[in-house]
């Protein structure tokens, strides 16, 4: 009976650390995936200002410069949304997989 006890004890320490291991690594990836998210942010409005302005210095117009550039993110944003399952979903649900039953 002792063994017994002693066994399950062991089982659930190994489901503990496992739960553990696959959190932590989880919790890295997505506090690592949020930075790269905000600096790529962070460069996509810097470069969108630069596009503009220059828009604005071939056509004349601010106005326009600005109506094409939120058009062309708008059309991205569209295209993300169509393959949004595709690159995302599946992704993510085959990380986790890998994450937390270290399956390939």
């Amino acid at each position: 009976m002792n063994d017994l006890k002693q066994y399950i004890d062991l089982k659930v320490d190994e489901l503990k650390l496992r739960a553990t291991k696959g959190l932590s690594v989880a919790m890295g990836r997505l506090v690592a995936m949020f930075l790269i998210i905000g600096l790529l942010l962070i460069v996509l409005s810097l470069m969108a200002v630069v596009l503009i302005q220059w828009l604005a210095e071939l056509i004349g117009s601010m106005l326009i410069a600005s109506a094409i550039v939120c058009g062309a993110f708008a059309l991205v944003l569209v295209v993300l949304l169509m393959l949004r399952k595709r690159l995302f979903r599946n992704t993510f649900v085959k990380l986790f997989i890998q994450i937390f039953y270290g399956e390939k």
